[in-house]
């Protein structure tokens, strides 16, 4: 009978508690449920509840994820806003000036643009003239870097699609993208591109998702043979430019896991970039691509795990690359989007649906999800423009674009135009001295010097300064040498602080000395004045408190709910 009184006050202990929870909830419904919206990408309250208990498991099942935040990476300082383009299938120059015009004016600072091989090396090899109009088979792509140049916009330039005549089985059914028979004959044309835009393109991608079908033609996924391919790519073009930046090949999202051996033609992208590795892919890239689309659920879906493709996938790609020692190397997402294919287009929704207003919203969500969490994460090129006319629009890939093909906006489009256009600000990470979110004036120097933190930092003299936004709680300034902070004052927020006593940083690269911390989780205003020469600044730190509470206390619910019916179950026992 004892036993059954304390049951019972247990229960009553945790239907009380669980009582004043509900009653927290109750007031404050719609702070609960964007918190629910912010774990599991899903706006449905069922969904939501079932994505909050996946999620718990997860974390509970799984150690956390290793993606070294807070080391020095290089090509994350530049405008993280891309897009991909269709320019070279425009007849009309008018309309590619007026398509980056419109790129710009949404604030978007790169496209990523094919140069397909079989439009420019077309008849033969060495062939690049287009004998079907009579003209040089570059001048479109002359054309395109030139208006490019005008409007301010760089290019990430995506070399693939092989022309017939460099495969036996020329564009057979499922072999029109494949691979060359002889991977030298691409090289050659990497070679080629990157000489005749040497100084005008910075960066190339190698291919395009290698690990599915059809994209390495009517055969297995070959991660080893990508691997060639991509050696010889990369060496060829820094044969031709040895500042170009090379780009490995954007991998699909797909979750495939079967046996090589039963050789499949889809294989998973986390087993596929292993298996990159395997094959010495380290030192032959110098960017990661991935696709990082969201498919049925929002930018915040955070449950990250081998089985599911949403946003956060591209996570375990980065723990892929820290393991193999490539932690300061950036991932630039190739494409990412959202597709808002109406209900009424007969055409399978094989890349998730929502409405414009969701693809809107979680366009938006990505770039400030990818920017607070991820500073490994670089140029995140939006998938896609427009396309040149509407004739496959019973297909439903053509429900992520910006623009009509008349240039009519979509509301994803005056979204991000909103979102880029605003003043940036550093987000947490390890940034570099040249981060385009730096605003200096007066006299400073950028040099270059293999002894600094990723080979150069800005030399500051009396009368310089630089001014910043930072979002976070503490902010540490790497210096040449830690004598030189003296050289600044440093105003935070309209009000001069003392930075007699840095505290020093351990375990990171350069001399950082933080300078601010405890902050409140806000944006934050920093001018820094350099008083004397010699004041050489190598990076900045941001970092956050991390706010775990709101996981704690899920977890803590789960708990109570599960304690709540082991008492329940227990006090129903026969004999109880």
């Amino acid at each position: 009978m004892k036993r059954a009184h304390a049951v019972l006050w247990s229960v009553f202990i945790v239907i009380a508690i669980l009582a004043s929870a509900a009653g927290y909830m109750a007031f404050n419904w719609p702070q609960v449920r964007h918190v629910l919206g912010h774990w599991t990408g899903e706006e449905d309250l069922r969904e939501q509840l079932k994505g909050t208990g996946a999620l718990i498991l997860l974390y509970l099942s799984q150690p956390a994820l290793d993606t070294e935040p807070f080391v020095p990476i290089a090509h994350t300082g530049v405008s993280p806003y891309g897009i991909n383009t269709f320019l070279e299938q425009e007849a009309d120059p008018a309309v590619v000036d007026r398509s980056l015009a419109m790129v710009t004016d949404a604030g978007f600072r790169w496209i990523r643009q094919e140069f397909p091989w079989e439009d420019i090396e077309i008849s033969g090899k060495g062939d690049y003239y287009d004998h079907r109009w009579d003209r040089s088979a570059w001048e479109k792509y002359d054309t395109i870097v030139e208006l490019a140049e005008k409007h301010g916009v760089g290019i990430i330039a995506r070399l693939d699609n092989p022309p017939a005549w460099s495969r036996e089985v020329g564009n057979a059914e499922g072999w029109r993208v494949a691979p060359p028979d002889n991977i030298g004959d691409y090289g050659d044309f990497v070679h080629a591109v990157v000489s005749r835009y040497r100084g005008r393109i910075r960066y190339y991608q190698i291919w395009n998702e290698p690990n599915i079908y059809p994209e390495w033609g009517d055969q297995p996924a070959d991660p080893a043979g990508y691997v060639e391919l991509l050696k010889v790519g990369y060496t060829r073009a820094k044969q031709a430019d040895p500042d170009c930046v090379i780009v490995a090949a954007g991998l699909a999202q797909t979750t495939e896991e079967t046996p090589p051996e039963f050789g499949p033609r889809n294989m998973s992208d986390l087993l596929y970039l292993e298996q990159m590795y395997q094959a010495g892919a380290k030192g032959y890239f110098d960017i990661m691509g991935s696709q990082v689309y969201g498919l049925w659920t929002g930018a915040y879906d955070r449950r990250a795990s081998r089985d599911r493709t949403n946003m956060s996938r591209v996570q375990l790609l980065r723990q892929i690359m820290v393991r193999h020692g490539d932690a300061s190397k950036p991932v630039w997402a190739t494409e990412v989007g959202w597709n808002a294919m109406p209900s009424d287009v007969p055409a399978p929704p094989s890349y998730g649906r929502v409405t414009e207003t969701q693809q809107a919203v979680y366009t938006v969500e990505a770039y400030q999800r990818a920017a607070r969490e991820w500073p490994w994460m670089g140029v995140m090129n939006y998938w896609f423009l427009r396309r040149p006319n509407a004739q496959e629009i019973d297909q439903a890939w053509y429900y992520f674009r910006m623009l009509e093909p008349d240039f009519a906006e979509l509301p994803v489009y005056g979204a991000v135009r909103w979102l880029a256009t605003q003043e940036p600000a550093l987000e947490i990470g390890y940034h570099q001295e040249d981060h385009y979110a730096l605003d200096y004036d007066g006299p400073w120097q950028h040099i270059r010097d293999e002894r600094a933190v990723l080979g150069a930092y800005a030399m500051g003299a009396s009368g310089a300064s630089l001014h910043f936004r930072f979002r976070g709680t503490s902010l540490a300034l790497v210096m040449r040498r830690p004598a030189e902070i003296d050289a600044l004052r440093v105003t935070l927020d309209g009000e001069q602080i003392d930075i007699t006593r840095p505290w020093s940083l351990p375990a990171t690269e350069g001399t950082p000395l933080a300078i601010a911390r405890s902050l409140s989780d806000s944006e934050h205003d920093v001018v820094i004045d350099v008083m004397q020469d010699g004041a050489g600044l190598d990076g900045i730190i941001v970092w956050r408190r991390e706010q775990t509470w709101a996981l704690y206390a899920a977890l803590a619910a789960a708990a109570l709910a599960g304690v709540s019916c082991f008492l329940v179950a227990l006090l129903r026992r026969p004999g109880r």
